[in-house]
């Protein structure tokens, strides 16, 4: 009836006051109903499955306890238009206009990194959309002289749908929307595009065509190991879409030591006049574990300045405590943009301070021109969203000369450590860091930046689990089961360094298998990209599959698909607030959620209890003032045999049309049934549905029992062939 009504007030005859008495029998429109979302039910079973179960991100960490103050928005009218900016310009003068005008103008340009490099690198990639989306209007309106936002790419793709649920292009999507006036940047790994392997062309361009459609401004591309060869396919495919392509040189080693001659001075030149002849708009220096001394970065730029006719734009992480030095080293040599974090999201192994380096230079002749003093009320907002993530934090309490040895990417140290912890660890962490270290000694010294960082960190961490020493390693009486990602790295699925792999690991590990002798996406042959799209759609259903998706898909499959679970069973739970969604709702909490504009749910927990059902909890929720019971199966309440998915098509099967909890079941094995008999009911939405048979035959197997959860799709009941 409800669907009716709307359907009859929102009708433009009604609304004209032109409806006759016939209205009704002579507009059949009215009685065309659409799917209901049912939005408001699979959030309250999330919020459920939270508070009873916990979230499995929480295991092992400190919960949060009180809830933390809500963060303090700056003032600003968010009614009026957000001024032009760099993205205007980029608009207007195209992506080479754009490069020439970075390069004629005096002051220094700046990135900010806080919604993707900062908090990679300071809480393990763990920021939700909610907590970006609420303040990205602000920059906006009180930042408009920023020239981009890293927002996006990065290991932030895949986090957002392995851990944090959400899908990584509504992110884009949001964030495009709320800042008009910045350059959206992310981060592409040439090749490996956002995942950890090479993929063949057609999926870079594929994905590359993706991220400019949902509007990505500017691409900053690197290849793992400093290979041009490399970067050509995604720099074409940037170029293609007419968005700006920042060619990023990775930075290892040091420059200034004799002793390490395989990264001199001239190497990056080279590697600078080959990205240019590969038409890149911007050369980036992407310092990723801040090894770029004060007086190597002046001497760098200054370089790079006099050998390429292109803007330069440098990245560096604070790991070692002095790396805003090095940024004000970089704009008196004349670089052209830097990038930073806003003042609390910034330093240790996240980027410089942007606000101190803002006031730095405020008054000179490289004066960025930004409001310093809506930066700070930005970073006060950012002090407190970092709250919601205190548990995803490392025990870091200072800079640290140690990454001048280990030589780990800032992006990396906070996740390697995540790993050091599953493993038992964590006690141990200088040794892993010395392993680290030893590792890229007998890799040859390498470049590690994704994914050629997480291949050291995973023979690293196989060291100290298995009390091995790369001495052991290299034993050719000892046999080791060398990590799959190790193995990856020698045949050259990575790609090679220039002057190649040190012969005896290689040997060690590939054995008698020889390694690849061309470009890894030039040996991979083209993805069926539309058979990829049907085997998706024949999956989950065509209304469920996007272009983003099949994108998401080509990235990394299988969490992709956990992922499209998640979202089939509970929607999408990026609109509930951080603490929320990490730890569930505390008793007589109430919070509110925005669906979209002008739809809200106000939602508050009244209590639990525990239900006559064996290892079931019953929640009771106030939904708009309206009392909603939700039934959560307890972890641990006795074992749960996991439910299979029907299969689309097949007849035998039988499966949940909607997420609900398995009321009554109304037949067994063997049971005869006629078409319209009941064979079982889920509650769902205040109300029982009946589950009818839509053909003859017998029971083969039932799969659920009353109380149990259920799942869209779920098997429930199997015929007899």
């Amino acid at each position: 009836n409800l669907q009716f009504l709307e359907n009859v007030i929102n009708h433009p005859v009604f609304q004209k006051g032109e409806a006759t008495t016939r209205f009704i029998d002579q507009t059949p429109e009215l009685f065309h109903f659409s799917k209901r979302r049912d939005r408001a039910t699979r959030l309250l079973r999330f919020i459920g499955e939270m508070t009873v179960n916990g979230n499995p991100e929480m295991k092992g960490r400190e919960p949060l306890g009180e809830r933390p103050p809500t963060p303090i928005m700056p003032k600003a009218d968010l009614s009026m238009e957000p001024p032009p900016g760099a993205r205007q310009r980029l608009q207007e003068l195209g992506p080479e206009g754009f490069a020439q005008w970075m390069l004629t103008q005096r002051q220094v340009l700046l990135t900010d990194t806080t919604m993707r490099d900062a908090h990679q690198s300071l809480f393990a990639t763990r920021m939700r959309s909610e907590d970006m989306r609420r303040i990205a209007p602000y920059y906006a309106r009180l930042l408009p002289q920023m020239m981009s936002m890293e927002c996006w790419g990065g290991a932030t793709f895949d986090v957002a749908m392995r851990f944090l649920r959400e899908d990584p292009w509504q992110r884009l999507r949001e964030l495009r929307q709320a800042m008009p006036n910045i350059l959206t940047q992310m981060l592409l790994r040439a090749s490996n595009a956002v995942g950890y392997t090479n993929y063949p062309d057609n999926v870079v361009k594929y994905f590359v065509q993706q991220a400019a459609d949902n509007g990505i401004d500017l691409f900053r591309v690197f290849d793992a190991l400093n290979s041009v060869d490399n970067m050509r396919v995604a720099i074409d495919a940037v170029r293609d879409t007419g968005a700006l392509c920042e060619a990023a040189i990775c930075y290892t080693g040091d420059l200034l030591d004799p002793s390490r001659p395989k990264y001199k001075l001239d190497y990056y030149l080279r590697l600078a006049r080959e990205m240019e002849a590969a038409g890149a708009h911007i050369i980036g220096i992407k310092d990723m574990a801040g090894l770029c001394k004060p007086e190597a970065a002046r001497e760098l730029v200054t370089a790079l300045k006099d050998t390429v006719n292109l803007p330069v734009h440098f990245h560096t992480h604070d790991t070692s405590g002095i790396s805003a030095a090095s940024v004000l080293a970089a704009v008196e040599a004349g670089v052209d943009a830097i990038d930073g974090a806003m003042d609390a999201m910034s330093g240790l192994t996240s980027q410089p301070n942007l606000g101190a380096i803002a006031a730095a230079l405020r008054g000179g002749p490289r004066d960025p021109g930004v409001d310093t003093e809506a930066m700070r009320a930005i970073s006060q907002y950012w002090e407190g969203a970092r709250r919601y993530y205190a548990a995803f934090e490392p025990d870091i309490r200072a800079g640290t000369a140690d990454v001048y040895r280990h030589e780990m990417p800032g992006g990396q140290y906070t996740n390697l450590r995540e790993q050091a912890r599953g493993l038992g660890l964590e006690s141990r962490w200088p040794e892993v860091a010395q392993a680290y270290a030893d590792v890229n000694q007998l890799f040859g010294d390498i470049v590690k930046v994704t994914p050629t960082s997480k291949v050291v960190g995973d023979m690293a961490l196989f060291l100290m689990a298995n009390n091995l020493s790369t001495t052991d390693v290299l034993d050719p009486e000892r046999e080791i089961a060398f990590p799959e990602s190790v193995i990856s790295l020698m045949r050259g699925e990575l790609g090679f360094p220039e002057d190649g792999f040190p012969e005896a690991i290689q040997k060690k590990v590939l054995g008698d298998e020889k390694p690849l002798t061309e470009r890894p996406g030039a040996v991979l042959p083209p993805t069926d990209l539309e058979a990829e799209r049907g085997a998706l759609i024949e999956r989950f259903g065509e209304e469920h599959i996007s272009d983003t998706d099949l994108a998401s898909h080509l990235m990394y499959p299988k969490v992709f698909a956990d992922y499209a679970e998640q979202r089939t069973a509970y929607g999408d739970i990026s609109v509930l607030p951080t603490s929320v969604f990490f730890e569930g709702m505390l008793e007589n909490e109430e919070i509110a959620v925005d669906l979209e504009p002008g739809k809200t749910l106000l939602i508050r927990l009244l209590g639990r209890a525990d239900s006559a059902e064996q290892g079931v909890v019953k929640l009771f929720f106030e939904l708009n003032g309206q009392p909603r019971t939700v039934r959560i199966r307890a972890e641990g309440a006795g074992p749960v045999e996991d439910v299979p998915v029907a299969e689309a098509g097949n007849p035998a099967h039988v499966g949940a049309p909607m997420p609900g909890m398995v009321a009554t079941v109304s037949v067994q094995v063997g049971t005869k049934v006629r078409k319209g008999d009941a064979l079982l009911s889920i509650e769902a939405m205040k109300m029982e549905t009946q589950i009818r048979a839509e053909r003859d035959g017998t029971v083969d197997s039932v799969h659920v029992q009353p109380g149990q959860t259920v799942n869209a799709r779920d098997l429930l009941i199997v015929y007899q062939d």
